[in-house]
């Protein structure tokens, strides 16, 4: 049944989940208070790099299921069912979430909602905010849920069109399971719980993945000491069906726009609580430290010293298939380089713009040409297919350091580069 509904926020959440849901036949309103941004996508612009977005955006507008508004109250009618609350969360000065643009948001449209409708919640909130925005909004027609989002980057599409759960919470029954109806052409399963439940499931997912994947780095440095594969290891693991593959790949570290907010949100959530989580504080210390041990590969590749010494990087994106930038660990490890001296010349294929500290050039060959080593910091399959034999002709060392294991140590050992992996043995040169 077709719905009419609201998005406030056009982020990757908020247009990802107003996009989606025109597809499966609602009614949907964008909103957001970016005239530009609004103009954009309008014209069917979308600055957003997720694979089948922009194909949406374009399809929804066509067929008229899909419209985009300059301010959430213009986009509220009388017939409007759920407002969804899209709007960034970010990690306040005391690593808690900062929720002010979503109690600005309720503040802001709270008399004009219809009776009857809902107010769902899809920002990462701390446990506790829905029952306080319902607090906020005064109203006893009108029902706050918690709809937490489980969307990747780089498979946001994917992921809400093909969903594991629905999680939905609310004081008002009837009203979470409104919010859940919506999802019911997706097929999945829909968990219908208390608001704080929900709240929980949000940060309770995101900080066990950020606590596995800080344990396979861990698992990584200590395959490197007594002359293990952590490929090996991993894939060894991944079989058993009580831990899984997913999130068994080491790397420079864990970033982007979830993870390093919401494991301190968790942390301040812990506290606020009078409690502890000894061991989300040690996940968030090893993530750290596994950013500095990358540093340090580079840094040994160099000589011992990386003063004056050039590097050529590849990717800066926190992660392949996507332009964002933010808490990328590619530009923390990068950034750790340049303080010691390093010149650095870098290229990713999403991102343009000046950087602080390195030059980015337009062609991923450019960037190595000279380079005393290069290091790859984002996943990105063009790196993969380059021409090694021709990186090898470019640079002026032979070391590459691989921070994702990511390219065929044989391949480049061909080519006559020394590979230094994460959690593997170095693969020395080989005369090509």
């Amino acid at each position: 049944m077709q719905r009419r509904i609201v998005v406030v926020g056009n982020r990757y959440v908020g247009l990802t989940t107003g996009a989606c849901l025109a597809s499966i036949g609602h009614d949907v309103a964008c909103a957001d208070i970016d005239e530009d941004k609004i103009a954009r996508l309008r014209a069917g612009r979308v600055d957003i790099l997720e694979p089948g977005l922009a194909e949406l955006v374009t399809g929804g507008t066509r067929d008229g299921r899909l419209r985009f508004v300059l301010g959430a109250r213009a986009a509220i009618g009388a017939d409007t069912e759920v407002v969804f609350l899209c709007l960034p969360t970010p990690m306040g000065a005391d690593g808690a979430a900062d929720v002010r643009a979503v109690e600005s948001v309720v503040a802001d449209i709270g008399a004009l909602l219809p009776a009857g409708a809902a107010l769902a919640v899809k920002s990462t909130v701390p446990v506790g905010t829905t029952r306080r925005l319902a607090d906020l909004l005064g109203r006893h027609d009108v029902a706050v849920v918690s709809n937490p989002e489980f969307l990747r980057e780089g498979s946001a599409v994917r992921d809400f069109l093909h969903p594991d759960r629905i999680v939905v919470g609310s004081a008002d029954r009837a009203a979470a399971d409104r919010v859940g109806e919506l999802y019911a052409p997706l097929g999945a399963p829909c968990l219908v719980v208390d608001a704080a439940s929900a709240e929980m499931v949000k940060y309770a997912a995101n900080c066990f993945l950020a606590v596995k994947l800080s344990y396979v780095n861990a698992i990584a440095e200590l395959c490197e000491r007594v002359g293990a594969d952590v490929g090996a290891v991993a894939d060894g693991m991944g079989y058993d069906p009580r831990i899984g593959r997913a999130y068994l790949r080491p790397g420079p570290g864990w970033g982007g726009s979830c993870l390093p907010k919401d494991t301190l949100a968790m942390l301040r959530v812990a506290e606020a609580a009078g409690g502890e989580f000894p061991l989300l504080r040690a996940a968030i210390d090893e993530n750290a430290r596994q950013r500095e041990r990358m540093v340090a590969k580079v840094r040994d590749a160099c000589g011992g010293s990386l003063a004056g010494a050039r590097v050529g990087l590849l990717g800066l994106a926190f992660k392949a298939g996507t332009n964002d930038l933010r808490d990328s660990p590619a530009l923390g490890v990068a950034a750790a380089l340049a303080e010691l001296g390093a010149e650095l010349t870098a290229h990713d294929p999403a991102i343009t713009g000046q950087f602080a500290g390195m030059t980015l050039v337009d062609d991923p060959y450019q960037a190595v040409k000279g380079a005393s080593a290069v290091v790859l910091l984002t996943e990105w399959p063009e790196f993969v297919a380059l021409d090694w034999a021709e990186v090898a002709e470019l640079m002026d060392g032979v070391d590459v350091v691989d921070t994702r294991n990511a390219l065929d140590p044989a391949t480049l050992a061909a080519a006559g580069l020394r590979v230094h992996g994460v959690g593997r043995p170095v693969v020395r040169v080989r005369t090509p």
